[in-house]
């Protein structure tokens, strides 16, 4: 994935004063935002000193971060204008003068989001909608029940915080089918090492986390004793599980995540787990396969199963239940979750407002019936047709690319060319929408709309195992402004939204909309032949079809990339993870020069002339940085480092243009300048 979202946090740089809020209202139309724009250059920078800041230093002084953002981009700049576009179809279809008119989609996400956006009726109801399954669970009384309660609590929740992560996915070796996954989890702060690390960050974000859940205990009605002992009883669980788990980087592993096994092999790693009643309780077809992503883990909960009390268990996933609906609940529950999963994790300032949180859940839950509606209204035929004209030029540099590597066998180029023609381009939307008939929405129970919706994709997930694999299927919405390839699906994703202005700008020369909408096509497909993707063929099945001379080539390769991002400082005294970011850092820097290369094929023959003071060559380069403009708290800095596969925006600019002899070229840089690498130490994979 290209983006820089919220959660998924970019730049390290110190906290910029909060601007005065500004009163925001639903957009009926999209503005435009050029795709290149001089005033977002910082001029008294010297681009072969710190290309990013020359390309970005006036946007980030334009455009400080908002009180409910941990950080700011250009991604997420768009992002918000399309969630004020979105409100505004939103409310049209909640508040229509004729009801009667109104598609059935449009009813479902109009009153979905009329039902979310009545408060004072959610207010009422306080934490009464979590009342049936807190009481199906204090009934509990042995080991079976308990699966039993746990399975459908996964149904009505789809989080693996919830003990461990159960649904449906390819099988990585017989990708034509799905099938069930048993994944780690049973976690509630981001990562492992949140529990294990010892410096003083972590232990105040420990104390923090801590605290939080005693607060939502005793919200729910708990006495300050109970809760303490029962977040102590949480956090030994939690420590244990976490210690038992991959890191993030191992987790990149799909051969180390493939361990196929039978129903019996299952019960047989963990057999004080009833399996048998979880997976008859939990709807999934009956299948002779399952994937366990992590074996390690289902052997330490086994071994916590044997020792801790049910009573603790019960307590535990009472626990979790409460912290994972948190934010659909009433505002006294919504604020803390804000307390401690925004403020104290990512330094936001406020709380978002509540359109905001409606549309997310609207998203969530209707979001091709609502990217219908907005595909309808505000991508054009004309769009699709120039952003597949871009993806084809990309394809063509590819192909040129790996026919000249001098590394790669021809055995490997053949599968390797095979896996490129054989990649899907998907442009836009789905050509099928997802079909929401079965599932009901009211105007007057939030709640239930929400756990109903859930339920519905979680079993919508589940009954694909056992059936061939829907290759039209999208895993984003056409209105999220990303974008993916599927290594198992071996197909590249661009949603409708990615491919508006700024990102892809069609009033604007072909030299910034290459660099960057052609620099994100360009990293999509780099995903294919990456340290994860390239372990999969061309059918998307996981196989090793490198040679051993070529698949060590490779890795040197890559392991340069590694080794360069390594030396970055991401925040404070925390470097970037060289191991968990090369996929996306081998990505971002293959992208570029495809996209370099596609320009260069697209525009030959023609006369380009400079504009407004920037060479075409400059134009590209400057066009593939300021996607990436950001600015970001120091607290989500942090976060960002320690759980973000991305590399903070500053070295995903910078630690790409190093590596790039044409950039040095466009902007007459000379040998010992930061932007400048010895030609014997330059990174270069594809």
């Amino acid at each position: 994935m290209r983006r820089l979202t919220a959660a998924l946090v970019l730049l390290a740089l110190p906290a910029l004063a909060a601007a005065p809020p500004v009163p925001e209202t639903p957009l009926p139309e999209l503005p435009y935002t050029p795709g290149l724009n001089p005033a977002f250059l910082d001029k008294t920078v010297d681009p072969c000193v710190d290309f990013f800041k020359y390309s970005c230093g006036g946007w980030m002084k334009a455009n400080p971060i908002p009180a409910d953002q941990s950080n700011w981009s250009v991604y997420g700049k768009l992002g918000n204008e399309v969630q004020r576009h979105l409100w505004s179809l939103l409310e049209e279809s909640a508040h229509a003068k004729d009801k009667a008119k109104r598609s059935p989609r449009e009813v479902q996400v109009g009153d979905y989001f009329a039902a979310c956006m009545d408060e004072p009726a959610v207010e009422r109801r306080g934490a009464t909608p979590l009342k049936p399954s807190l009481d199906a669970l204090a009934a509990v009384n042995d080991a079976g029940e308990l699966a039993r309660w746990l399975a459908q609590a996964h149904l009505a929740v789809n989080s693996g915080q919830l003990l461990f992560g159960f649904g449906s996915d390819q099988d990585a070796k017989h990708q034509e089918n799905f099938i069930p996954f048993i994944d780690a989890g049973g976690l509630g702060l981001p990562d492992r090492e949140d529990y294990l690390s010892t410096d003083a960050k972590s232990v105040s974000i420990r104390a923090a986390y801590e605290l939080h859940l005693e607060k939502l205990l005793t919200l729910l009605g708990d006495s300050p004793d109970l809760a303490k002992r029962t977040v102590a009883e949480a956090m030994r669980i939690e420590t244990t599980l976490a210690k038992s788990s991959l890191t993030r980087a191992e987790r990149r592993d799909p051969v180390r995540t493939y361990n196929r096994m039978d129903p019996k092999g299952l019960a047989a790693l963990a057999p004080a787990f009833d399996w048998s009643a979880y997976l008859a309780a939990s709807q999934a077809p009956v299948t002779p396969y399952l994937n366990v992503t992590q074996p390690k883990f289902l052997t330490a909960l086994n071994a916590l199963l044997k020792t801790e009390p049910l009573e603790v268990w019960k307590r535990y996933l009472r626990l979790h239940l409460l912290n994972i609906n948190a934010p659909a609940l009433s505002k006294a529950f919504v604020s803390e979750d804000f307390q401690f999963y925004r403020k104290t994790l990512r330094g936001d300032l406020g709380a978002p407002a509540r359109w905001k949180r409606c549309m997310s859940n609207t998203q969530r839950d209707l979001g091709e019936a609502l990217g219908q509606i907005f595909v309808e209204k505000d991508f054009s035929p004309a769009i699709k047709a120039r952003a597949v004209a871009n993806v084809k030029q990309v394809q063509a540099a590819m192909e040129k690319e790996l026919q000249a590597l001098s590394w790669m066998s021809d055995a490997t180029k053949k599968e390797a060319l095979l896996k490129l023609h054989g990649m899907a381009n998907k442009i836009g939307y789905p050509n099928t929408w997802r079909d929401y008939s079965a599932l009901q929405i009211g105007r007057d129970d939030f709640f239930k709309n929400y756990q109903l919706a859930t339920r519905f994709e979680s079993l919508r997930q589940l009954r694909r195992i056992g059936r061939p694999v829907d290759r039209g299927e999208w895993l984003m919405t056409p209105q999220t402004v990303d974008a993916y390839y599927s290594p198992q699906m071996n197909d590249m994703n661009f949603p409708a939204a990615a491919l508006l202005p700024p990102l892809f700008d069609p009033k604007m020369d072909d030299a910034p909309n290459y660099g960057n909408t052609g620099g994100t096509v360009g990293h999509e497909m780099t995903h294919g032949f990456d340290d994860e993707g390239r372990q999969f063929d061309a059918k998307g099945n996981l196989r090793d079809w490198w040679t051993p001379k070529d698949a060590a080539a490779f890795k040197q390769r890559a392991q340069c990339v590694s080794d360069q991002f390594s030396t970055y400082v991401a925040v404070d005294d925390i470097k970037v993870n060289g191991a968990l970011t090369l996929g996306e850092n081998v990505a971002d820097l293959g992208g570029l020069i495809l996209a370099y290369q596609a320009w260069k094929t697209a525009t030959e023959g023609q006369r380009l002339v400079p504009i407004d003071g920037l060479t075409p060559a400059q134009r590209f380069f400057v066009g593939n940085a300021q996607w990436a403009c950001n600015n970001i708290r120091p607290e989500a800095a942090r976060l960002q480092a320690r759980v973000d596969p991305h590399a903070p925006a500053r070295y995903r600019v910078n630690g790409l243009v190093v590596n790039v002899p044409e950039f040095q070229t466009a902007f007459a840089c000379k040998a010992g300048q930061p932007m400048v690498k010895a030609p014997e130490k330059l990174c270069k994979v594809w």
